[in-house]
């Protein structure tokens, strides 16, 4: 796992400065990379690189960055991992000019890899996690390119007449030509979402490659335009192709040929030539991870918990059960609310853009545990947007199918009948009779008029995964929302509502939310993390299982337990799923109040000028004095003040 960061200036520059400015933008990102650092830079193309490692594969100078490829033409700084480069190394070697290794990193195979077969070919035939940065010294092209899933971030733009890139922002506004102008239809996205969508990014003119893409400029590109990204690997193909084939086996064959794929994906990701272990929640996808690296290792597997005294949010024990039946190396740590919340001023630099998900916080901390130990950590990540686990997919089955008996005259008069009722007086009459963590009454009346007022399914389950609603009249300045663009709604799946929604969140809320939180969280620490269950292999035939497979006698992630249970008894697993998130809605009413004030206050927010301060200023009233609860949608606007404080020092 590295970092990577260049310029691309197609009319030249000075060596000099610009091997100044690109080694301080490696250095931006030496978390990512504490253990190397390099850079190299073509003066005449206009073409910089540079590179910081943290050393997994080949600990050897040999995987020394940036490289250049055997042959001389290309030179690459590539971030990641390619878990079956020792398979492509074999289908190299065989041929009459075998390559003459000069060490055994990824990296070196990627090269070689590029100088036999071409980059989409070579891309097709990878496994593996990464982004990179190519240079082609012959044709004189930049190639910027993503892993399938999107789990390494790669940002691009053009500032004036410079093309920036980089694994994180941090690395970008290093350069003297970057512009921090913050983007107010992408702020009122991140406000609706808790994140923002590729290929947005906070910035305007800066964008996040999309997952299983590459982008391609020639010294002949003029400055600004931008080329339209390359797909090599398509998710919307691969859930085509999944439904219109599905496996028609046996239980048991389904069971068999799950096992078996993840084991291999397992198998493939154990490999390094550091310390690893593995995150472990107690859940069915990390449990499953963690049963299936026991299976394989002879030695106990390092496994680490974070655990919070406060029960509602606790999974520490559930985990210490697992890992004693498993028999591996369990190291646990329970926080408090002081531990965590130190944790918070860290999350604007950390994650760089706005990040509203509270769950970074125990993210870091598992990560800082962790990296204690060991260099690497397997991850139980994607298993709910494969095998729908999400508890909100029911939820939204059972309401979809209440409103869809509603005709759509009757809906949309419902719908302005209900948007009339006074929210505030609900909140006030009703909300002394529910728990300060539940939604609010006025809060629940304000939805059930968005989804009365929906037209299609996917409108319907964007109301439902949405932090808030009513982020372009919060917004000062927005011109109109982004949804449309982000790719969520372009494209539905043919088949039942489950896997519409599965769709919808494995193509946004997965890459720029799910695998976000972990690679930052992970890397601010020099933690390389590893996600098995986004294997290609096992994607694709996750795709082909038919949805009885998954969701049965009202049990979601039915198949994946089945191959969990025959390494872990059932009782240690059946139990109703927490999540993994801290109380930030009722820590904002006690020991973070006065900071949430100090980032609300009327002053601040007229000031900074993003915000409505009327709008904020009454939500924020109204949870702190107990008389709605909008601790999600206020963490949202919380992590955009700090950040926009961070941003501008």
């Amino acid at each position: 796992m590295c970092g990577l960061t260049g310029v691309f200036q197609p009319t030249g520059f000075a060596v000099s400065t610009c091997e100044g400015i690109v080694r301080k933008s490696a250095e931006n990102l030496s978390h990512r990379g504490p253990d190397d650092g390099g850079t190299w830079v073509d003066g005449d193309a206009g073409i910089a690189l540079g590179h910081r490692r943290l050393s997994i594969l080949d600990l050897s100078p040999a995987g020394h960055q940036p490289m250049i490829s055997a042959s001389g033409r290309y030179v690459i700084a590539f971030n990641g991992e390619i878990y079956n480069h020792l398979e492509i190394r074999k289908e190299l070697e065989v041929s009459k000019s075998p390559p003459a290794w000069r060490g055994r990193s990824d990296t070196e195979t990627v090269l070689s890899g590029f100088d036999r077969w071409g980059i989409d070919s070579l891309l097709k035939k990878t496994v593996g996690m990464f982004a990179f940065a190519l240079w082609d010294r012959q044709e004189r092209m930049l190639t910027l390119a993503r892993d399938r899933v999107g789990e390494k971030p790669l940002y691009y733009g053009w500032q004036g007449n410079t093309f920036l890139f980089g694994s994180e922002l941090k690395a970008l506004r290093a350069h003297p030509a970057f512009r921090a102008d913050i983007d107010r239809n992408v702020l009122a996205l991140y406000l609706r979402h808790g994140y923002i969508a590729a290929p947005y990014s906070i910035y305007k003119n800066i964008f996040k490659l999309l997952p299983g893409a590459y982008l391609q400029l020639s010294a002949q590109q003029s400055p600004g335009t931008l080329p339209t990204p390359r797909a090599y690997w398509s998710l919307r193909e691969v859930v085509e192709r999944g439904l219109a084939n599905p496996f028609a086996g046996s239980d048991e064959d389904a069971i068999g040929e799950l096992e078996s794929r993840l084991m291999r994906a397992v198998s493939l990701q154990r490999v390094a030539d550091v310390p690893l272990g593995a995150f472990l929640s107690g859940g069915i996808d990390s449990s499953t991870i963690v049963a299936l690296m026991q299976a394989q290792s002879t030695l106990p597997v390092k496994t680490f918990t974070i655990g919070f005294h406060e029960q509602s949010h606790n999974e520490a024990e559930h985990a210490r059960s697992v890992a004693q039946h498993l028999g591996t190396e369990h190291t646990e740590l329970y926080v408090t609310p002081r531990d965590a919340m130190q944790v918070i001023p860290k999350l604007p630099t950390l994650y760089d853009e706005p990040f509203g998900d509270s769950s970074a916080i125990p993210t870091f901390l598992v990560s800082q545990l962790a990296r204690r130990h060991v260099t690497v950590s397997l991850s139980g990540d994607g298993g709910d947007e494969l095998f729908c686990g999400y508890d909100r997919y029911q939820r939204t089955q059972s309401l979809w199918s209440a409103v869809q008996r509603i005709p759509p005259v009757g809906r949309r008069w419902l719908a302005g009948a209900v948007a009339m009722l006074p929210v505030d007086g609900l909140n006030l009459c009703l909300n002394p009779i529910v728990s300060r963590e539940d939604q609010s009454p006025g809060d629940r009346v304000r939805r059930l008029a968005l989804y009365l007022s929906a037209g299609t399914m996917e409108q319907f389950y964007q109301v439902q995964v949405s932090q808030r609603n009513d982020s372009v009249a919060i917004v000062l300045g927005d011109t109109g929302p982004l949804e449309a663009q982000t790719g969520l709604t372009q494209w539905s799946p043919n088949g039942q509502l489950y896997e519409r929604m599965m769709y919808a969140d494995a193509m946004s809320y997965l890459p720029d939310d799910i695998l976000v939180k972990v690679d930052r969280a992970a890397m601010s620490v020099s933690l390389e993390t590893r996600v098995p269950m986004l294997d290609p292999r096992v994607v694709e035939f996750a795709w082909r299982l038919p949805l009885h497979t998954k969701v049965r006698h009202g049990k979601t992630k039915w198949l994946l337990r089945e191959v969990l249970f025959k390494h872990v008894p059932r009782e240690l697993i059946e139990r109703p799923k927490k999540g993994f998130g801290v109380p930030v809605g009722r820590w904002m009413r006690g020991p973070l109040r006065d900071w949430a004030e100090d980032l609300l206050s009327k002053q601040r927010l007229a000031t900074d000028g993003f915000l409505n301060p009327g709008t904020v200023r009454k939500q924020w009233r109204q949870h702190r004095d107990g008389k709605a609860n909008w601790g999600d949608s206020l963490w949202t606007v919380l992590m955009f003040q700090a950040w926009l404080c961070a941003d501008r020092h």
